[in-house]
């Protein structure tokens, strides 16, 4: 029997079965992420700040939690794997609130751009990127700044998030943009994927950002929290934050979520849109 006799011999109510559990074809995937661009594209710049300022101090969070279950899990031998689990709150948060996060927009903006290389498409791009990118720097400094100085956090919980950021100093400027490379493609495949995620957005964000932390990559603003509470005691001068830390880890993302994902992603679909 040929497929399309097979075909016939289907119901109505197979087909509607079958077409429910086919995937999201790779050019809707392209299209949701790029009308979702287009929005971003068009807001007014201080909606971009100030979600931005929003996504830095919400990410800082990431740090935080890890530093509660780092503590919590003194001594134990699974100390490592089961703390960066709070690794995933800030960005779970962040990127479900829908709040404006740097990394996640080395993607969805470019597409846009992209498909239609105009000079105000690329004007528009570089606005945001330089307004989110400031705000959620200036927002994981606040965060810093207070928890540090505000007395907002208890001692252990501020000794035990300096602890977990040790490890950040072991890093020079290379590797810290090298480990950012692998941070930004995966941010830019939680953009990709979570359109087609049907109800798993939690667990999607949950895996990758989970990984990011297991493997010690570099995420600019998450790593820009650890960097500043470093600073703030006197660990890590403030040049080195900027040079050998935040431009570094800029850089690499920025290589990870666009000059390999997003390029990557556009090329699979340019034939077919």
């Amino acid at each position: 029997m040929t497929d399309s006799k097979k075909r016939k011999h289907l119901s109505p109510l197979d087909k509607s079965r079958a077409k429910g559990n086919m995937g999201m074809p790779s050019t809707q995937i392209y299209e949701v992420v790029r009308r979702e661009g287009m929005e971003e594209l068009a807001r007014p710049v201080s909606s971009l700040f100030w979600s931005g300022i929003a996504a830095g101090i919400v990410l800082s969070l990431s740090i935080y939690c890890k530093a509660f279950l780092y503590g919590s899990l003194a001594g134990s031998s699974l100390q490592g794997v089961l703390s960066n689990c709070g690794y995933t709150v800030g960005f779970i948060i962040v990127i479900l609130g829908r709040l404006q996060l740097f990394t996640e927009n080395t993607i969805s903006v470019v597409l846009p751009v992209l498909g239609n290389r105009t000079l105000s498409n690329f004007k528009c791009t570089a606005r945001l990127w330089a307004v989110v990118f400031i705000a959620n720097i200036l927002g994981a400094w606040l965060s810093a700044f207070f928890a540090f100085h505000g007395a907002i956090l208890p001692a252990e919980h501020m000794e035990a998030a300096l602890a977990i950021s040790h490890h950040l100093l072991e890093y020079s400027a290379i590797q810290t943009l090298l480990y950012g490379i692998p941070a930004g493609f995966m941010v830019a495949s939680i953009v990709w994927v979570l359109p087609s995620a049907k109800g798993n957005e939690f667990w999607v964000i949950f895996i990758v950002t989970y990984m990011i932390a297991l493997g010690a990559m570099t995420h600019v603003v998450a790593g820009a929290t650890e960097w500043f509470l470093l600073a703030l005691n006197h660990e890590l001068s403030w040049l080195d934050v900027i040079f050998k830390c935040i431009l570094p880890a800029l850089l690499g993302n920025i290589i990870g979520g666009t000059g390999l994902f997003a390029l990557i992603s556009y090329a699979q679909v340019k034939d077919e849109i």
